[in-house]
């Protein structure tokens, strides 16, 4: 029996033809009306100069980001949406699994303004690849992270724990994918944990939805 954590890499292994579909067609109503502006304006609003994307998926980010003159680097665990991004004209693009990130055995850049992570921190033990990531920021770089809202996808369990995603009413052929909830509390520990200080939090929400559509934080080194 795979654990959790292997089977998340697993579902992005079968989903990844799917997921690349769904974005570059704009099928996900909550990415093309919110979501999607949110993580922009958030890493445009620091002015960075580079930036690396954590769980960069096909690298529609990566591409917004290179069409304003940043210099961006992606990375992801799975080959195929690592392929589809450079198809797409990524020019730095790496496979690395986060295992691999976080036990930094992988180089990917360093002296970043920017470590951007846009829903894909979906794994349990998320403090060692935060400590990882912190390490590759300049002296005065943040981390922006855009992630599942708590209090919107707690369903009424609001505790940390593993769910599942079943991509119910999402076009293709989806497998579905565990993935870890957190309460906000754990969020903020687990930033603390990796020595980031929060300086933003931001609910990203359409005008016409009472509920927020993302938890958006910005955080950076801790200074001692």
């Amino acid at each position: 029996m795979p654990t959790p954590d292997a089977s998340l890499l697993q579902s992005w292994q079968h989903n990844a033809q799917a997921w690349i579909a769904a974005v570059r067609s704009g099928a996900i109503e909550s990415r093309r009306q919110v979501t999607d502006q949110a993580i922009l304006l958030a890493v445009l609003g620091r002015q960075p100069e580079r930036v690396l994307d954590l769980g960069c998926g096909e690298g529609w980010l990566l591409r917004a980001l290179a069409e304003r003159g940043i210099e961006v680097t992606g990375v992801d665990g799975d080959e195929t949406l690592v392929q589809a991004a450079q198809a797409a004209g990524a020019s730095r693009v790496y496979q690395a699994t986060y295992e691999q990130l976080a036990q930094r055995q992988v180089d990917v850049g360093q002296e970043y303004d920017l470590v951007c992570v846009n829903f894909a921190l979906l794994h349990q033990d998320i403090i060692p690849l935060l400590d990882a990531m912190r390490a590759l920021l300049a002296p005065d770089g943040a981390m922006v992270i855009q992630t599942l809202h708590p209090w919107t996808m707690a369903n009424g369990d609001y505790q940390d724990g593993w769910r599942k995603e079943t991509f119910a009413g999402f076009a293709g052929q989806w497998a579905p994918m565990p993935w870890y909830f957190r309460t906000l509390a754990s969020w903020l520990n687990a930033l603390d944990m990796a020595g980031l200080r929060l300086v933003s939090l931001q609910e990203p929400q359409h005008p016409q939805s009472p509920v927020p559509q993302s938890l958006l934080l910005v955080a950076q080194r801790q200074v001692l």
